[in-house]
C-alpha cells in the first residue's frame, strides 16, 4: 500500500493541484469525507465546502463550489465547477456577495430565486473561512 495519496483538483479553467499529499478532506454530497492511502475506491458528487489536504505537517485549504471526486487507493481526482486555492480569494468581493445574499434573504421579494441565493450564500461563507485559515485579514464573519 501507497504512504502518499496523489492528488488532482481540476476545474474547467486550469489544473489547480497536482501533488503527492498524506490525507484529503473534500465535501461529499452526503458528509465529509476523511481520505488517507488505501482507501476504498469510490465516487461521489460534491458539494460547496472547504477541501483540505496535507502534506507532512502543512495543511492547504482550498473552497471548492460542485463537482465529482474520484477515490482509488493511491489517487484523488477532483472535477469541480469552481475551486480557489485560500490565497487566490478576494476577500472583499466575497464579503460583498455575503452580504448581498443576506439582504436578499431579509427582502424576500416575490421574484427571489430562493436556491440561487442561498447557493451564492453558502458559497461566500465557504470563501471567507478558508481564506481565514489562510490568515487573509478581514475575512472574519
Amino acid at each position: 500500500m501507497a504512504d502518499t495519496l496523489h492528488l488532482q483538483i481540476v476545474t474547467p479553467d486550469r489544473l489547480l493541484v497536482r501533488e503527492d499529499c498524506d490525507q484529503v478532506q473534500i465535501p461529499g454530497k452526503n458528509g465529509e469525507l476523511g481520505i488517507l492511502p488505501g482507501h476504498a475506491p469510490l465516487i461521489t458528487e460534491l458539494q460547496i465546502g472547504e477541501i483540505s489536504y496535507r502534506v507532512g505537517t502543512t495543511t492547504q485549504y482550498l473552497a471548492v463550489a460542485w463537482g465529482f471526486a474520484e477515490v482509488l487507493p493511491d489517487k484523488v481526482t477532483i472535477l469541480a465547477d469552481a475551486a480557489e486555492r485560500a490565497e487566490n480569494i478576494d476577500v472583499k468581493r466575497a464579503q460583498e456577495a455575503k452580504a448581498r445574499a443576506e439582504e436578499a434573504l431579509r427582502q424576500a421579494a416575490a421574484d427571489l430565486d430562493y436556491d440561487a441565493t442561498l447557493y451564492a450564500l453558502r458559497r461566500a461563507e465557504v470563501r471567507l473561512a478558508v481564506a481565514a485559515r489562510a490568515g487573509q485579514t478581514a475575512a472574519a464573519h
